[in-house]
């Protein structure tokens, strides 16, 4: 069995009036860590601020992929009945003709 400890250290110094910052540790794969070191170069950032974009990212589409499985379920649920819709299938433009 492995004892796993995280640290994290919290700072007074903040980004804006709203955002305060705070130093983990994680444990990463070398290429990632050169992957993001790459990226961070072209993109004239820091590993730090690169990281942060990419875990908010990751977290707006892990939100959205969410929102879309919960409406799924809720049509499978309850499926749309055709009188729901004062327009036939075939008269609505989708856009993929």
């Amino acid at each position: 069995m492995c004892d796993v400890v995280y640290y994290s250290y919290k700072y007074d110094y903040m980004l804006d009036w709203s955002t305060s910052m705070r130093t983990v540790q994680m444990t990463l794969d070398d290429d990632l860590v050169r992957a993001v070191d790459g990226a961070a170069r072209k993109l004239s950032t820091t590993r730090s601020a690169f990281t942060r974009r990419a875990l908010r990212d990751a977290l707006t589409h892990l939100d959205a992929a969410l929102l879309e499985q919960r409406h799924r379920r809720g049509y499978l649920g309850h499926p749309v009945e055709p009188s729901e819709f004062s327009v036939r299938e075939q008269d609505r433009a989708w856009g993929d003709q």
